[in-house]
């Protein structure tokens, strides 16, 4: 059971530097302390260790969420952040895409980004590179996984899907049940 703890936690892990590359190392080592990303429940949490420290009093099956939830791990053990890290990712995303005041809505209502709708793109974005999907205000708004590269976008047509959608801010309205 440790082992495929072990193993899970390192795919948690490919899933952020996926979005955030090297800059995991900025969410860690944070000027007001350091930080840590725990399993819990199949989910992957990030915390302060002093809070970590606090947590470790309370009875394992007591504890709801140690802290902020990063992501979870699906039935078939694939990583899929959660809308939650938004805020803690979003100034580390090394590959952005901002969509227009026409899609933003579309976007937040969980659909892909059609070309129609993008405005900008990190140059050299690569296909299926996990992207932070921002406003043109430069609002972050979700996650999301290119579906073509940057060179690919400019020559697709207007209808192609050209960001699959993972996650929005939406999803605070339509799942405040069950996110934690």
């Amino acid at each position: 059971p440790r082992r495929s703890r072990g193993r899970r936690a390192r795919a948690g892990l490919t899933g952020l530097s996926c979005s955030i590359g090297e800059n995991i190392q900025l969410l860690v080592d944070r000027p007001d302390g350091t930080y840590c990303f725990r399993l819990h429940r199949d989910r992957v949490y990030y915390l302060s260790e002093k809070l970590l420290k606090l947590a470790a009093s309370v009875p394992r099956e007591s504890l709801v969420a140690p802290g902020t939830c990063f992501g979870k791990f699906t039935k078939s053990q694939k990583f899929r952040l959660s809308v939650t890290a938004l805020d803690f990712l979003a100034p580390y995303a090394k590959y952005k895409v901002w969509v227009k005041p026409g899609s933003e809505q579309s976007f937040l209502y969980g659909n892909h980004v059609l070309k129609s709708g993008l405005g900008r793109i990190t140059e050299s974005t690569a296909q299926y590179q996990g992207v932070v999907v921002y406003s043109m205000a430069d609002v972050p708004l979700g996650f999301g996984v290119a579906a073509k590269s940057t060179q690919e976008c400019r020559k697709v047509d207007p209808l192609a899907i050209v960001v699959f959608h993972q996650a929005d801010v939406g999803e605070y309205v339509r799942n405040e049940d069950t996110l934690t």
